[in-house]
């Protein structure tokens, strides 16, 4: 549901990212979730030269509120989760959320290191091997582990509801999948929860509709 209160439904959001999911993609799912309207602003690639002059950090994403720019992808989640009520009820399951984040983070960055960074085809290849048979195992069982600890796994990462914990974690798992389709067979907890919050109220429907990118 929406926690909005009166004070904030005015406000101007605004979403500038590329034509893809990426780094956006939680924002994204935060904003579908809670039914807040948002500006989803997709740069042509054409633009970027001249469009990135105007951004604080020259990257994106940026969330613009009320004409306020905000950069770096995990603050702008973590903003729109507390517009919305979905950052975790108190500082403990907040910084619970934060830590989760923090550890996809990671593993989002070991990844994107051999996608888009290593220029060699032999290591490239090398890197996405020891992603998938070792960084990414132990990654998941963590994880599964840490879900077990909160009600059983049969709910969501951290407290009694959707945090930007859950939508950070369905777009890792929604890049893995595209290389890996089962990869979550040895998880079954992870493998609920994906179908969960691609069922939750708002993001099934934001799924449906969302612009079909390849990354």
């Amino acid at each position: 549901g929406v926690h909005c209160g009166a004070c904030r439904k005015m406000s101007v959001y605004e979403l500038h990212y590329f034509n893809n999911r990426g780094r956006a993609e939680p924002a994204r799912l935060l904003f579908a979730a809670a039914g807040l309207p948002y500006r989803d602003i997709r740069i042509q690639s054409e633009q970027w030269p001249e469009y990135k002059l105007k951004l604080p950090m020259h990257q994106v994403p940026v969330l613009e509120v009320d004409g306020t720019m905000i950069c770096q992808s995990v603050a702008i989640a973590r903003y729109v989760a507390k517009v919305t009520g979905h950052a975790g009820k108190t500082d403990l399951e907040q910084a619970k959320v934060d830590m989760l984040v923090d550890g996809i983070d990671d593993v989002m960055t070991k990844k994107g290191d051999y996608v888009w960074h290593e220029k060699d085809e032999t290591r490239k290849m090398e890197k996405k091997t020891a992603f998938y048979e070792t960084t990414l195992p132990q990654f998941l069982s963590h994880f599964e582990k840490l879900l077990r600890t909160n009600n059983g796994g049969d709910g969501f990462l951290v407290g009694e509801g959707l945090t930007h914990a859950d939508a950070w974690f369905l777009c890792l798992a929604d890049d893995i999948l595209l290389d890996f389709p089962d990869i979550f067979s040895p998880y079954p907890k992870l493998a609920a929860l994906v179908e969960r919050i691609r069922t939750y109220p708002g993001i099934k429907e934001w799924l449906a509709k969302r612009p079909q990118t390849p990354f």
